[in-house]
């Protein structure tokens, strides 16, 4: 049965840091300390099997006008079953999450998805900057 558990203590921190600093091409590297930083200052979304993590996504917000949507990653073994769908519907359902202005994520897969719920290309990237450290995390960098 699944069940979507969003406090912080409820996340497996082993599972998604191994994912973020071994699978993800966006924190490859990343220490776990700050990985459950990371997770204390979010708002976490984590899809769970019984009691084995099998999907998650976390928000960062003011909870008044933007939200940033990352670090969103389903279990290699459990992909396929719809669980990024579920996962990306609970996130945008949060009570704490409407009536926002802007919502952002950046991704180069399931873009098809995420366009079903309403993203799409910056409507204007002539706006958008940002200070990109392309690894941070590996070789001490």
């Amino acid at each position: 049965m699944l069940s979507l558990r969003t406090d912080p203590a409820a996340q497996d921190v082993d599972l998604i840091h191994r994912f973020l600093s071994e699978d993800s091409p966006w924190a490859r590297g990343i220490p776990k300390d700050l990985v459950r930083e990371s997770m204390q200052n979010s708002l976490n979304f984590g899809l769970f099997n019984s009691e084995a993590q099998v999907a998650y996504a976390r928000v960062v917000t003011d909870y008044t006008t933007f939200a940033y949507v990352l670090d969103v990653f389903v279990v290699q073994e459990h992909r396929g079953k719809g669980y990024s769908r579920m996962l990306t519907e609970a996130v945008l359902a949060h009570p704490r999450l409407q009536g926002l202005r802007r919502w952002v994520l950046v991704s180069s897969t399931a873009r098809g998805l995420y366009a079903k719920y309403g993203f799409a290309p910056l409507e204007k990237p002539e706006t958008f900057m940002e200070i990109n450290r392309a690894d941070p995390y590996v070789g001490g960098a």
